[in-house]
């Protein structure tokens, strides 16, 4: 199957990969661990993108900097 977004292409491939690993072993909160997998490098990249501000970097995640300072936190990526 073609997917036209390469990065819920890779997602996919990854989960496939993940799913096949895991054999018979159920799979429990599988939406948390991708979102919080995704989530630290989305942050990180928009950190450096706006070179450490975290407004213009909330700005581009679209949340506000609360949020952004939250989430920061949560991944242990608070400067």
């Amino acid at each position: 199957m073609n997917y036209p977004n390469p990065i819920e292409q890779c997602v996919r491939e990854h989960l496939e990969r993940y799913f096949a690993d895991l054999g018979d072993t159920e799979p429990h909160d599988i939406l948390a661990m991708v979102v919080n997998c995704v989530e630290k490098p989305v942050l990180q990249i928009a950190l450096e993108k706006t070179h450490g501000n975290q407004s213009k970097a909330a700005a581009m995640l679209g949340i506000t900097r609360s949020t952004l300072r939250k989430k920061l936190s949560a991944h242990d990526l608070q400067p």
